[in-house]
Formats: structure tokens, sequence, C-alpha cells
């Protein structure tokens, strides 16, 4: 079996025992973007699986749309990142 060489490691485990590997990422190609995906793509930048700018570039995301994904899963957890949710989680 062969193994593509890649930058970093290929799996982290999260403080509540999963594991996340690149596998779990979402298609580079992806359209759209439910909470479980962003969400993915957060865990994935915070705990080391791939870098920011990686992830950036990757998802053709802006700075502050990371940024704002970001923010609200540190405040709400997954559900701030629903779009159903965003007069509930909105910041005033």
């Amino acid at each position: 079996m062969y193994l593509k060489k890649v930058d970093g490691p290929r799996q982290v485990t999260l403080p509540d025992g999963r594991v996340l590997s690149r596998a779990d990422l979402p298609p580079a190609d992806t359209r759209r973007w439910v909470a479980s995906r962003k969400a993915v793509v957060v865990l994935a930048v915070e705990y080391g699986l791939i870098s920011r700018a990686d992830a950036l570039e990757r998802y053709a995301l802006s700075e502050e749309e990371f940024t704002l994904w970001h923010s609200a899963v540190a405040a709400h957890g997954i559900d701030g990142l629903k779009v159903t949710a965003i007069q509930r989680y909105r910041q005033l």
C-alpha cells in the first residue's frame, strides 16, 4: 500500500478521545458548508492536523470567514455554526 507524503501528522487525538484524520476532512471542492464540515476544518486547524494557511488555500476561505467559524466554535460549539441559529448566537 502506498501512502502519500504529507506535511504534518496523518491523524490527531482530540481531548475527548476522538481521532481526527485527514480522511475526515471535507473534499477540497466542497460547495455546501454545513456546520459539521465547518467544525471539522476548525478542529483540524486548532489541533494541528493542517495549518491555517493550508485550510484557507484548500477550501478557498477568506481569513475573516475562517476567523468567524473559529470564534463561533469557541463561543458556542458546533451549534454556533448553524445558519438557522445565527440570530440566537449573533454578538450584539
